[in-house]
């Protein structure tokens, strides 16, 4: 029950934040891509190294 509560809060709040922070709300998200890719770079660097 906590964890359905929790979820559509989270949702509630991205709603709301894309409603009225558009601007901050896609710097966020550009931010999280960023690092995913940054992360995505580090694992292929890392096992290119192993291979190599």
């Amino acid at each position: 029950m906590v964890k359905k509560v929790l979820t559509w809060g989270l949702v509630a709040f991205l709603i709301f934040f894309v409603a009225y922070r558009p601007t901050s709300a896609a710097a966020v998200f550009k931010s999280l891509g960023s690092t995913l890719v940054d992360i995505a770079t580090g694992f292929g660097n890392f096992f290119s190294s192993l291979i190599a």
